[in-house]
C-alpha cells in the first residue's frame, strides 16, 4: 500500500513539472519596440519587470536609439513597425510624432510627450483616440517658469541666466523661463548644443557672461548631464535641471515630476496594451507629484547659501 501510494504521488509530481514546463512554454513572449532620440531607460525597463515582464523570459525589447541624431527618427520608427511589435515605447516629442507618422495601427505608448493635443498627436487627454495614449508632460511650459522661480531663489545673484537646449528643441520651454526670469528683472542667453559640443556652448555661456545656468527639459541633455553637471562645476555655474537624478550626480538644484513614479505609469500602459486594452481608450496621464532636490555639498563648493525656507521645502536636501 506504501509502494503504490508512492509511486502515485511521484507519477503526479512529474505530471505536474511537465505540465508546468509545457505551459511556460507555451506562454506568450510580448515584442516591445523602443524609440528614443537618446538612449533607454533600465529604470523603464525595471518597472516593467515590477508589473511582470522579464527580458529573455516574457519579453522581447527592439531598441532603436537615435543617439542625438535626431533626424534619424522616423528611419528608426519605420524599422520598429517592419519588425511588428506588440506596442510601441517612444520617448519625447520627436520619437512619439516618427512613431505616429510611422504606423497608425500598432499601439504606440508616448513616454513623456509635451502638449500632445497641441501638437496633434492625440485628439484630447481624456479620449486620445488613434492608437496613441501615455504619459505626458504637457505642462511643461508651466513647469519651466517654476524652475526660474524656484532658482532665483535658490541663487538671487543670478542676473544673465543660460538656457541651455538641443537645436529644434524646447522652444515653448525656453518662451516660458524667458518670460519668468524677465518678471524677476533677470536677463536670459538661449544656448543651443551644437553637434554635441558642449565644451563650445559653455564657451558661449562664458563670452555672453552668462552666471547661472537653467538645463531645458530634454531627454538628450538628461543623458548626457553628467557632461554637463562636470562643466557647470569647472566654470562654477550654479545650475537647475529637471530630474532629480541631476541633482544626486552633482547639479545643484532639480525640480520637476517624479520620474520613477512616471516610468511606473509607462509601464502600466504597456501592461494594459499587451492585455487587450486599446490605447484610443486609455486617457493620457499628466505628472500630478513634484519635488525639489538641493545639492548642498555643490552649493557649498559654489560658495552659495541657501535660504531656509526652500530647504524647508525640499524633498530631499544632500548633505
Amino acid at each position: 500500500m506504501d509502494r503504490r501510494r508512492f509511486l502515485l504521488t511521484s507519477l503526479a509530481g512529474v505530471l505536474a513539472v511537465s505540465l508546468g514546463a509545457e505551459a511556460q512554454q507555451g506562454a506568450k513572449v510580448f515584442k516591445v519596440g523602443e524609440l528614443s532620440p537618446g538612449t533607454g531607460s533600465e529604470e523603464r525597463l525595471a518597472a516593467l519587470r515590477e508589473v511582470g515582464y522579464v527580458e529573455g523570459q516574457n519579453l522581447v525589447v527592439e531598441r532603436r536609439y537615435a543617439e542625438g541624431r535626431i533626424e534619424r527618427l522616423p528611419a528608426l520608427a519605420a524599422e520598429l513597425v517592419g519588425l511588428k511589435p506588440d506596442v510601441i515605447l517612444a520617448t519625447g516629442g520627436d520619437a512619439i510624432r516618427a512613431a505616429k507618422n510611422a504606423t497608425k495601427i500598432i499601439p504606440i505608448v508616448m513616454a513623456f510627450g509635451e502638449d500632445p493635443v497641441g501638437k496633434g498627436l492625440v485628439a484630447s487627454l481624456a479620449r486620445p483616440g488613434g492608437n496613441i495614449t501615455g504619459v505626458s508632460l504637457v505642462a511643461e511650459g508651466t513647469m519651466a517658469a517654476k524652475r526660474v522661480e524656484i532658482f532665483k531663489e535658490a541663487v538671487p545673484r543670478a542676473r544673465r541666466i543660460g538656457l541651455l537646449s538641443w537645436p529644434r528643441m524646447e522652444a515653448a520651454q525656453a518662451k516660458e523661463a524667458d518670460q519668468a526670469a524677465r518678471a524677476l528683472k533677470t536677463e536670459t542667453i538661449f544656448v543651443e548644443v551644437r553637434n554635441g559640443d558642449y565644451e563650445g556652448a559653455f564657451s558661449t555661456l562664458a563670452v555672453e557672461r552668462a552666471d547661472a545656468l537653467f538645463v531645458l527639459s530634454n531627454p538628450l541633455l538628461n543623458r548626457d548631464r553628467k557632461r554637463i553637471i562636470t562643466l557647470a562645476a569647472r566654470h562654477r555655474l550654479p545650475a537647475i535641471y529637471e530630474w532629480r537624478e541631476s541633482a544626486e550626480d552633482g547639479g545643484l538644484l532639480a525640480y520637476g515630476a517624479k520620474i520613477r513614479d512616471l516610468n511606473r505609469r509607462v509601464a502600466a500602459y504597456v501592461d494594459k496594451i499587451l492585455k487587450g486594452a486599446k490605447p484610443g481608450d486609455l486617457p493620457v496621464e499628466q505628472p500630478t507629484s513634484f519635488e525639489l532636490v538641493i545639492n548642498m555639498k555643490t552649493a557649498k563648493a559654489l560658495g552659495l547659501t541657501i535660504p531656509p525656507s526652500l530647504l524647508a521645502r525640499a524633498d530631499q536636501v544632500i548633505e
